[in-house]
């Protein structure tokens, strides 16, 4: 018997922000009873078109909401500038490049979000994500040419397609696999109350299996 949890996401979604406390908690609930958790990325926005101001006013309403449904922190002040190009591929490709890398791939996770949503980091950039690994515990210099490969351009894009072809239409997703057959958690925020006994049903059918 195998199972695991595949967390579908992008380091850039908001909704994915404002879940990531429940995220952590249920990756541990999962750990502690021997399920690990696949981190899959979503590529929620691509383009190098700037943000408009009215798209810009649009995204941070919808920070707002966030803000004050999940309670999770956000700057608002000089978020987004001008001529900044919303573009979540090389947030998620740093991660896949992270992948290898055990329990690193969520610290940096973590960083990414924290950067960008708390401290108005252009996490677009590959030197900031390349900073922000290596705060992380990952090796600058070997990382860097990781995230750069064309074999994790090809990862990443793999995840998207592999995202599009599941027909999941937002984020945060969370999938419970088992002998390869896909269960829903969740597909969008939900607290942790909700899910936290959903996932321990599903872990006690796992170990019973």
């Amino acid at each position: 018997m195998t199972a695991r949890l595949l967390y579908v996401m992008d380091p850039m979604c908001s909704w994915c922000w404002g879940f990531a406390p429940v995220a952590e908690a249920l990756i541990a609930q999962a750990r502690e009873a021997g399920v690990q958790t696949h981190l899959v990325v979503g590529g929620l926005r691509s383009g190098n078109t700037a943000l408009d101001a009215s798209t810009r006013r649009y995204i941070l309403e919808h920070w707002q909401a966030v803000a004050e449904a999940t309670g999770q922190a956000f700057r608002f002040e000089g978020a987004m500038p001008e001529g900044f190009v919303y573009d979540t591929e090389p947030a998620c490709r740093a991660l896949v490049a992270a992948r290898d890398g055990g329990e690193g791939v969520w610290r940096l996770l973590a960083a990414i979000q924290q950067a960008f949503y708390e401290q108005g980091v252009d996490v677009t950039r590959a030197p900031q994500l390349v900073e922000l690994a290596e705060q992380a515990g990952f090796d600058r210099s070997t990382f860097a040419d990781t995230f750069a490969h064309p074999d994790t351009r090809a990862a990443t894009a793999a995840d998207f397609t592999w995202v599009q072809d599941l027909g999941i239409a937002g984020f945060p997703t969370l999938l419970a696999e088992r002998n390869g057959q896909l269960a829903l958690l969740t597909n969008g925020y939900q607290p942790l109350e909700r899910l936290q006994p959903l996932l321990g049903r599903w872990l006690q059918q796992a170990a019973c299996a």
